[in-house]
């Protein structure tokens, strides 16, 4: 098998992009983009570090992130597994990148830039959930916002197939697999879900 070797090669095999694809990118938030970011309560961050990149999903009960200023963003660090990769990755390299989706549109809008995370507890207290806080938030200094192409949604038709979830492996499933039965297995499956609806926040 041959592979692509050089920047030349690849931008002959795939032209010059068209005029919107360059004339749509922000260098900080806008009406519009603000507006449409403002409605997704789901994110992907993106993040690189020595041992590599990681991709997680950031969700909310409603905007995933908060405005700051017109040029930064605040994302809340709520409950999780505690493995903390992106934290690690991006103390040790700021670079991130975020996909902001809103159900029903085949848009996903992007936002790159850099990252710090902070414990300050003015900021921790302006995402107050009942008394529950985050334990830290990501602030993301924008350096791009664009919307990405639809035809990926649109193919996948990811918001109009249903649910095909039917005969996936659970994650008890898949625990017990890497663990040859030590963790997971259907007690995993049946004690997760109201554990994890106690601790949302």
């Amino acid at each position: 098998m041959n592979f692509v070797a050089s920047i030349e090669d690849l931008e002959a095999l795939y032209g010059t992009p068209g005029a919107p694809s360059l004339r749509k990118v922000a260098r900080q938030m806008t009406p519009l983009y603000r507006k449409w970011i403002m409605a997704s309560r789901l994110c992907m961050l993106a993040t690189v570090g020595p041992e590599g990149t990681d991709d997680s999903p950031r969700g909310d009960d409603g905007p995933v992130v908060l405005e700051l200023d017109p040029g930064t963003l605040a994302l809340p660090d709520w409950y999780g597994n505690n493995r903390i990769d992106s934290l690690r990755n991006i103390l040790r390299d700021g670079r991130v990148s975020l996909m902001f989706l809103v159900p029903g549109s085949n848009n996903v809008v992007r936002v790159n830039g850099t990252a710090k995370v902070t414990a300050d507890l003015d900021l921790l207290q302006r995402f107050d959930k009942a008394g529950k806080l985050p334990r830290t938030v990501i602030v993301i200094s924008i350096r791009e916002i664009y919307s990405q192409c639809a035809r990926a949604l649109m193919r996948s038709r990811i918001w109009t197939s249903g649910n095909e979830s039917d005969g996936l492996p659970s994650m008890g499933d898949i625990l017990a697999e890497q663990t040859a039965g030590e963790e997971g297995g259907h007690a995993y499956d049946e004690e997760w879900a109201p554990r994890a609806a106690q601790t949302m926040w």
